[in-house]
């Protein structure tokens, strides 16, 4: 049996980087900071996350820096050779399933809370 799921709960760190390709498709990139404890502070763990379809366009309409999300999806790895170097390069990516709009109405447009339920990966 395989498993690779992932579960976070954040903040945004950016503004969505939402980009529209020819075939139709749609994709999302944030970044996610989630606290991690440790005795001396609170220091964040930075993610990158990659979301497609009405997932993403959900994202790029009403996420902002700042906004409070869950996320599940999977972990991949991207890797890439630089172009300047030729050095191969990685980085660690979530892939979004399902993107969860939390925090307060204040945090979020009042018709992202009301015309999405946060339930299922359709989103």
């Amino acid at each position: 049996m395989n498993l690779n799921v992932v579960n976070l709960v954040g903040r945004v760190g950016g503004e969505p980087e939402v980009k529209y390709f020819e075939s139709g498709s749609v994709k999302c990139n944030l970044t996610l900071a989630v606290n991690r404890r440790t005795s001396k502070s609170d220091q964040p763990d930075w993610f990158n996350l990659e979301l497609w379809g009405k997932t993403a366009e959900i994202a790029g309409n009403y996420v902002r820096k700042g906004s409070l999300i869950g996320v599940q999806g999977s972990l991949k790895i991207e890797t890439w050779s630089d172009r300047t170097t030729g050095t191969n390069r990685s980085k660690p990516v979530i892939k979004v399933d399902r993107l969860d709009l939390l925090g307060s109405k204040k945090d979020t447009d009042a018709s992202a809370v009301d015309n999405y339920s946060g339930q299922g990966t359709e989103f």
